[in-house]
């Protein structure tokens, strides 16, 4: 899938802070998360940031601790965000994985959505001045990093049992009241994933009815996937990063 100067970008970010964060003082924590906020804003100004979301994860694993969507109208901007994210003081301290996507079928994947997810309000107050973060606990997110095994896409859909999924994942949608299904496809397939799914419930028992119907035979024998749980971190503050005068 090219890149195009035309086309909106999407960074998928895992990240988090590296065990030398917690070794400064509070003074410097503080000096440092502001001139990085102030920098990251003034490169969201600059390249019309249009999108910005962060998840944290319920059990961060090593030290990636965060999974981000953070969406340019070009790839100037997100190239440009990514070099100032990494920049120090405050890049130094930093977990970083990149990966450039687009959206994947939006108008498919929002019809599943059976108990929208209410729409974020961004803060009034100037993003420069950095709250208290929070995780928001009113719904679960399944975080999934997914692509076919070797082989399995030259198998017919009916090998596969895809219509049996799609219409047991939508069985799931209805029962549980799926809030959100987002999916974006990278530009350069890992090795164990090429897409990326958001998949946002309401409870515990709604992340694991999907993870098993994900998992479910025949289809699931096909896929190979890493699942993690998140909640969202500080929507209302980070959704005020795309409302900049």
């Amino acid at each position: 899938m090219p890149a195009g100067d035309t086309d909106s970008i999407v960074v998928l970010f895992k990240g988090g802070r590296l065990p030398s964060w917690n070794a400064l003082s509070d003074s410097d924590q503080r000096e440092f998360s502001q001139t990085h906020v102030n920098l990251m804003l003034a490169v969201a100004r600059q390249y019309e940031l249009s999108r910005m979301e962060g998840f944290r994860l319920i059990g961060p694993q090593n030290d990636w601790q965060r999974f981000w969507l953070i969406e340019f109208p070009t790839m100037k901007g997100a190239e440009q965000w990514i070099q100032a994210e990494m920049a120090p003081p405050y890049g130094r301290y930093g977990y970083y994985e990149y990966y450039f996507s687009r959206q994947l079928q939006p108008d498919v994947f929002a019809a599943w959505v059976t108990r929208p997810a209410p729409p974020i309000v961004p803060l009034a107050a100037d993003p420069c001045n950095i709250p208290e973060l929070w995780t928001d606990r009113d719904s679960i997110v399944v975080l999934m990093f997914a692509r076919y095994r070797p082989g399995a896409e030259s198998l017919s859909a009916e090998d596969r049992g895809d219509a049996q999924h799609v219409e047991l994942m939508q069985s799931i949608s209805r029962k549980h009241g799926l809030m959100r299904l987002e999916a974006f496809q990278l530009f350069t397939p890992q090795n164990d994933w090429h897409r990326a799914w958001i998949i946002e419930l309401p409870t515990l028992d709604a992340a694991e009815a999907w993870i098993e119907g994900e998992e479910s035979l025949p289809h699931g024998m096909y896929a190979q996937r890493t699942i993690s749980l998140a909640r969202k971190w500080s929507p209302e503050y980070f959704a005020s990063w795309v409302k900049i005068d």
